[in-house]
C-alpha cells in the first residue's frame, strides 16, 4: 500500500476502519480510504467489491456498523446525501437523475435559485449558471431544455450543477459508460480542470485504459476488504486485474479443461457481422457452432451481458446482422429469436429469471408456455412429463413440483431457471452467469449440465466472471475488454494466465483478434 510523503497534503476525506454490515452479508469490513485534494481517485473492483457501498457510506446512505469517516479531519455522520452534499460531497451517477423537462440553469440551481422579492430571478439564474458553465468550459445555452442535450452534457450538467453548492469532493460513478470516446476526452478535460482547481475526484470505472489516463491514484477493493492503495506508475496492469480478481498470474494451477464426446461442427448456428450497440459494445464479429461451448471473458462491465442481450434480441443493434442457421435475422425481439431457437438465462434470476411466488411446475414450464401462447394452455400431462425429466436431469431439489421456488436455495432456483430453458429444446442456450451465488456442489453440476449439452450437439455461449471457470467448460473464449472484442482463444492459447494478461491489455505473441 502506498503510505502519504511528506510531500502529500492531509486528505480531505479519510475513512477509517469502515464495516457495514446487512442480514447475512458483511459487504464492508475494516476498509480505510483516503482522498486528497486535486486528485482523481480511482475506486477499483469486480462486482460485489464493496465501492457502492463504500460511496454510500461517505454519502450517508449507509450508516458504517464501525469505523469513522473525517471530512477536513474532523469526524462527520451524515444523514442522507442532502447533509453530505451541504458538506461538500457531491455525488454524479451514471444515471443521470436531474429533471429534462427543465432548464440546463434550472438543473443547475434547483433549490438555491436567485430570488428578487421572494420569486425566483431567472434572469439572475440563467447568469449563475452560465458562470458555473464556463467554469467548465461548457459551452450551451443554460435556457435550452436539458432533454433535449445528449446523455454526455448532461452528465457535465450535473457537474457544474455539483459546482453550484461549492463541492470540493465530487463522487463520478461510472460516468463514462455510455460516452463515445470524443465524450469521454471532454469529461476527463473538466476533471483535470476540477482537479487543478483543487477538488478531490472519486472515479469509479470498469475501463483499465481510462483509469490509468486520468487517475492519480487507485484503490482497490475485493470482497469487501481493502486490497491496496497504488499509484498507477507503482501497478501495471496485469497486477491490477490480479488485484482486483485475487489470482496471481503464473501461479495458477491450470484447471482441467473439458473434453467433450462430441465434436463441434463446422457450419456456424449463429453469426454476428459486424453486430453493435453504441454506448454498449463496439461492432464485433462471432461464430457459435452447434455441439461447441463459448466462453465470454472479461472484467465487470467489459461488455459481457450486452454481446449476449444483443444476439438474443434483447437489445437493439445499432450496426451489423445477425445471422441464424444461415438466414439473416429480420424481426427484433427476443421473440423472433425465441422462434429460431436462441434461449437467454439471464445473470439477474430474481429480477429476470425465476418468479420466487410460482412453483417449479410453473416457473419450468414458463417459456414452453409463453412461445406457444397462453390460449393454448400446455396438455398437464405433458407439463408433468417434463417436470420430472428436468427435475432428475438436474438434480433439482426438492424434487416436489408443487414446491414454491422462493423457498429453494440459490443453486436449486438456478437450475430450475436453466430447465426452464431446456423445455424449449434451443439450439442456442446463452447462459449469463449461471453459477453466481452459488454452492461448490451446485457449479460443478451445472457445468458438467453444460458439457452434456454440447455433447448431445447444442450451442452454448457462457459467460461467468471466473476465468476458471470459462476455461475449464470452453472450446474457445472470446475476450472482451472496454467493451470491445480483443481476441478469441482456442487449443493451447487457451489458459488462465493469457486470458488474464489479454484482460489486462498486455498482448504477447500471435493471438485471434477481432477485426
Amino acid at each position: 500500500m502506498t503510505e502519504s510523503t511528506p510531500q502529500d497534503p492531509d486528505p480531505v476525506v479519510d475513512l477509517r476502519g469502515i464495516s457495514v454490515e446487512f442480514p447475512g452479508v458483511k459487504a464492508l469490513s475494516g476498509v480505510d480510504f483516503r482522498l486528497f485534494p486535486g486528485e482523481v481517485h480511482a475506486l477499483m473492483g469486480e462486482n460485489g467489491a464493496g465501492k457502492s457501498t463504500l460511496i454510500k457510506a461517505l454519502t450517508g446512505v449507509h450508516t458504517p456498523k464501525a469505523g469513522e469517516i473525517l471530512l477536513h479531519g474532523a469526524a462527520v455522520s451524515f444523514a442522507g446525501p442532502a447533509q453530505a452534499q451541504d458538506a461538500g460531497i457531491s455525488t454524479v451517477y451514471q444515471e443521470v437523475n436531474l429533471c429534462g423537462n427543465l432548464s440546463v440553469a434550472e438543473n443547475i440551481l434547483l433549490g438555491r435559485e436567485p430570488r428578487r422579492f421572494g420569486r425566483i430571478d431567472g434572469k439572475a439564474t440563467k447568469a449563475r449558471a452560465a458562470e458555473l458553465l464556463a467554469r467548465i468550459g461548457l459551452a450551451i445555452d443554460p435556457g435550452s431544455t436539458l432533454a433535449g442535450h445528449p446523455i454526455a452534457v448532461q452528465q457535465l450538467v450535473a457537474i457544474a450543477r455539483a459546482l453550484a453548492v461549492d463541492a470540493r469532493v465530487l463522487v463520478l460513478d461510472e460516468p463514462t459508460s455510455s460516452l463515445d470516446a470524443d465524450e469521454v476526452a471532454e469529461l476527463f478535460r473538466i476533471m483535470r480542470v476540477l482537479r487543478d482547481d483543487g477538488v478531490a475526484i472519486l472515479f469509479v470505472s470498469h475501463f483499465l485504459d481510462q483509469v490509468y489516463e486520468i487517475s492519480d491514484r487507485m484503490t482497490v477493493l475485493r470482497n469487501g476488504t481493502l486490497v491496496g492503495e497504488y499509484r498507477p506508475a507503482e501497478l501495471s496492469r496485469i497486477d491490477l486485474v490480479t488485484a482486483m480478481l485475487g489470482r496471481e498470474v503464473g501461479a495458477l494451477a491450470e484447471v482441467e479443461r473439458r473434453t467433450a464426446a462430441h465434436t463441434p461442427g463446422t457450419t456456424a448456428l449463429v453469426r454476428a457481422e459486424g453486430l453493435g450497440r453504441k454506448g454498449a459494445i463496439a461492432p464485433f464479429d462471432l461464430e457459435i457452432r452447434a455441439g461447441e461451448v463459448v466462453g465470454l471473458a472479461g472484467l465487470l462491465g467489459s461488455g459481457r451481458t450486452e454481446l449476449a442481450r444483443l444476439l438474443y434480441g434483447a437489445d437493439r443493434a445499432d450496426t451489423g446482422r445477425l445471422v441464424v442457421d444461415g438466414v439473416p435475422v429480420t424481426a427484433r425481439g427476443p421473440r423472433s429469436l425465441i422462434a429460431k431457437g436462441v434461449a437467454f438465462s439471464s445473470e439477474d434470476r430474481k429480477a429476470e429469471g425465476v418468479v420466487a411466488d410460482l412453483t417449479i411446475r410453473d416457473n419450468l414450464v414458463l417459456a414452453l408456455q409463453a412461445a406457444r401462447g397462453w390460449a393454448r394452455p400446455l396438455p398437464r400431462k405433458t407439463v408433468d412429463a417434463l417436470v420430472a425429466e428436468y427435475i432428475a436431469k438436474l438434480d433439482i431439489r426438492p424434487a416436489d413440483p408443487d414446491a414454491v421456488v422462493g423457498t429453494l436455495s440459490g443453486g436449486n432456483q438456478q437450475k430450475v431457471l436453466l430447465a426452464r430453458w431446456l423445455a424449449t429444446k434451443p439450439k442456442l442456450l446463452i447462459l449469463d452467469e449461471p453459477t453466481r451465488g452459488i454452492d461448490v456442489g451446485a457449479k460443478a453440476q451445472i457445468q458438467k449440465v453444460v458439457a452434456d449439452l454440447a455433447a448431445e450437439g447444442m450451442a452454448v455461449l457462457f459467460i461467468s466472471a471466473e476465468l476458471e471457470e470459462v476455461v475449464r467448460v470452453s472450446d474457445r473464449v472470446v475476450v472482451l475488454r472496454d467493451r470491445r472484442k480483443v481476441a478469441e482463444l482456442t487449443g493451447a492459447d487457451l489458459t488462465v494466465d493469457r486470458v488474464m494478461t489479454l484482460i489486462a491489455g498486455h498482448v504477447d505473441g500471435p493471438v485471434a483478434v477481432a477485426g
